[in-house]
């Protein structure tokens, strides 16, 4: 069995963001960049599917500038036998990321594409939606569970009113939630070993899909700085409090 894994690079979620002056972007100097959690545990999720059934490929892929070989050689590092990078230099919205992917997945004929639910530096929460769309699979979105047998697909999802269990067959796209599993750490060995795993690049406009941007970010802004609490003496201060100042009853 065939598993694809999507992989974002992205900040550090310990990283203290700046934005620009001009608004146009993040200031990246000094940056620590990781593997996007969520894409971590699909990383995790891959690589227990393969460790049950005794057989089988992970393959990793991420989409953006060079420098992201060294998220995908953690990857390898974690477990996964051979990672794909496409280049590009120019920011891709999600829809050209998702047509990217699924350009790749005609390629390599995965039977699973197992991918987080959304990147902690956008949150879009669109790219694994998009991609089941262009591919015509089924798709479960926000797994906390996941089991095959006999080509088939179980997932249980988190929806708003508690849990969802569904069963469909493969191939299909799943998004991982944080509840999915526990991902583990690389092992000296596996840092080793992922030196000579293959990681094969090539450049983003030779697949021959539209890149054409639909989405343009005009400013980002940081948000406003918390203002100081207050302290009170009394329950009737903070009801007079949270009416005339914060006006919330």
């Amino acid at each position: 069995m065939k598993v694809l894994v999507p992989v974002k690079r992205v900040p550090d979620p310990a990283t203290t963001i700046r934005v620009l002056p001009d608004g146009s972007g993040i200031a990246t100097d000094n940056v620590k960049w990781v593997i996007n959690p969520f894409d971590e545990i699909a990383i995790e999720e891959a690589l227990r599917i393969k460790e049950k059934t005794g057989s089988g490929e992970v393959v990793l892929l991420s989409i953006g500038q060079p420098a992201w070989a060294e998220q995908l050689r953690t990857g390898l590092a974690m477990g996964a036998d051979r990672a794909i990078l496409i280049k590009s230099d120019t920011a891709l919205d999600t829809l050209a990321i998702a047509r990217i992917m699924a350009a790749v997945v005609a390629d390599e004929k995965p039977d699973l594409v197992i991918i987080g639910k959304q990147a902690i530096d956008d949150d879009s929460n669109q790219v694994g939606q998009m991609l089941a769309e262009l591919l015509g699979w089924p798709q479960a979105t926000f797994a906390s569970k996941l089991a095959i047998a006999d080509g088939n697909c179980t997932v249980v999802r988190e929806v708003d009113g508690g849990l969802e269990t569904i069963s469909f067959a493969l191939p299909a796209v799943v998004t991982t939630d944080l509840r999915l599993n526990e991902p583990r750490y690389a092992s000296l060995p596996g840092i080793m070993k992922a030196r000579k795993k293959e990681l094969k690049e090539s450049d983003a406009v030779s697949l021959g899909v539209d890149l054409a941007p639909r989405i343009r970010i005009k400013e980002l802004k940081a948000p406003a700085k918390r203002q100081a609490g207050q302290k009170v003496d009394s329950a009737e201060a903070l009801v007079r409090a949270l009416h005339s100042e914060a006006k919330v009853i």
